[in-house]
């Protein structure tokens, strides 16, 4: 259950494709009757994302930081093994040769069925990127860095359209 919000657009900022006349998301318009009919939670004023029909962004994103994790897990229990096993890291680093880290769970699941000593190692893998999700990870600054990052790309995105305006405009 999501609520849309329909931002207006300049027609030379516009998001739809160049042969739209810009009246897709007036009141009235499909575009606006798809959205605003949609069912709203009480209280709630968060934008609709279209085009997430299986799973919100926030979903999307869970999946890459899994992903993450198991690469960082991976990471870490090299890192411990090179230092005091290792016959126990060279497997690993052999293993990791092979198979690709991509899907995590693939990669933890293969680890196991090599042999008994790769079990132990696969289970190492998943207690430590289990950990570090729920006690290392700093999801507060996650939040504070993701956002500044985005500001300051805003800010210099349009820095440099204004710019670029200004010297095209000021050159006539």
């Amino acid at each position: 259950m999501e609520s849309c919000t329909i931002l207006p657009f300049s027609r030379s900022l516009s998001l739809f494709s160049p042969r739209s006349n810009g009246d897709e998301a007036r009141p009235g318009s499909s575009l606006f009757k798809r959205c605003s009919s949609r069912p709203t939670r009480i209280g709630c004023q968060k934008m609709y994302v279209a085009g997430f029909g299986e799973a919100s962004p926030e979903k999307k994103a869970a999946n890459h930081l899994h992903k993450f994790f198991t690469y960082i897990a991976v990471r870490i229990v090299s890192a411990q093994l090179e230092s005091y096993n290792r016959e126990a890291y060279n497997e690993l680093a052999e293993f990791l040769s092979r198979h690709s880290l991509n899907d995590g769970d693939k990669f933890c699941a293969e680890l196991m069925r090599e042999s008994s000593r790769h079990q132990a190692l696969a289970l190492r893998i998943l207690e430590v990127r289990s950990a570090y999700c729920k006690q290392d990870f700093e999801w507060d600054n996650l939040k504070r860095v993701a956002s500044k990052m985005m500001d300051e790309a805003n800010t210099r995105l349009m820095r440099e359209y204004v710019l670029d305006h200004v010297e095209t405009e000021s050159g006539k």
